[in-house]
């Protein structure tokens, strides 16, 4: 579960076949994007409900093929369920129909954008994480977040203390090293910066020491070249898996599987990473990691 990159159905043709992918490169888990909002219910991006679609289909195909999934709410573009429940327990009730539905043992709020800058949406979310975590302790609650270089911004910095101060038990703070806008620059650098500038402020949140802070943290990559044109290399993708692990993380993904192939030379788009590389090689790479 830990190693769980982003597999998006009906993005990016030809769209990956998980099983060629798990076979390839060991990986058993994916995180499945996303389940957005038609008003305060959940539903598949580009689809009108939970089942049925091809992300039913990817998921029965992965299952059924040894692997499991974790459904990942939001993203940066559509309508989220942060912004569309009118209450922590409306929104807590959406989540766990997704819950229900396919018997799922942890889940990905991936909060961006105006769910992650409007103080009501983002507060909403952490309140509802926690609705959803007393009535089902066993569930890993994963809540995924955009990052700077020195590490979170006001609005993550407020919902990691939130977290605590609610006690909302989120399990793992996943971070977004990315899009940072420096182009050219050194991107495992930038993300060992941002990874320690999170698990300061975990420490300072939950009164945790670093190895504890750490285990609390994922790390979420955009493999080769990201929409602010920064390249994260199979080189630089090793250096981050290997921190992750020295460190022990809790989790290590990227966006996405779709995109795990090789272009080099063409712009960034969903279908490759626009770099020189071997099908599926940043998925081997993440393959190895645990915690």
């Amino acid at each position: 579960m830990a190693a769980a990159p982003y597999l998006f159905p009906g993005f990016g043709a030809p769209i990956p076949v998980p099983s060629t992918v798990m076979q390839a490169t060991g990986i058993q888990w994916f995180t499945i994007a996303f389940v957005l909002a038609s008003g305060c219910n959940p539903v598949w991006d580009g689809e009108g409900g939970l089942t049925g679609g091809p992300h039913q289909a990817s998921i029965d195909a992965i299952r059924a093929a040894g692997g499991d999934v974790i459904p990942s709410f939001g993203g940066f573009n559509g309508s989220k369920l942060g912004e569309q429940c009118a209450s922590p327990q409306a929104l807590a009730d959406a989540y766990m129909r997704v819950v229900n539905q396919f018997n799922l043992k942890a889940i990905d709020i991936d909060i961006e954008a105006n769910e992650f800058d409007n103080d009501t949406s983002r507060n909403r979310v952490v309140d509802a994480l926690k609705i959803v975590k007393q009535q089902q302790p066993s569930l890993v609650v994963i809540v995924t977040i955009p990052i700077l270089q020195s590490g979170p911004n006001f609005a993550g910095t407020q919902l990691i203390n939130r977290a605590a101060q609610v006690q909302a038990g989120i399990d793992i703070f996943t971070i977004m090293p990315f899009d940072f806008g420096v182009g050219g620059g050194d991107m495992f650098a930038a993300t060992v910066s941002a990874a320690n500038g999170a698990k300061n402020a975990l420490r300072s949140a939950f009164g945790w020491d670093d190895a504890t802070a750490f285990r609390h943290l994922g790390i979420s990559g955009m493999n080769g070249l990201s929409d602010q044109s920064e390249l994260t290399t199979l080189q630089k993708w090793t250096q981050i898996r290997d921190f992750a692990n020295q460190n022990h993380l809790g989790r290590l993904s990227f966006w996405g599987v779709n995109r795990d192939r090789g272009c080099p030379g063409q712009a960034v788009n969903s279908s490759c990473s626009s770099i020189a590389q071997n099908d599926w090689a940043f998925t081997a790479i993440t393959a190895g990691f645990g915690p």
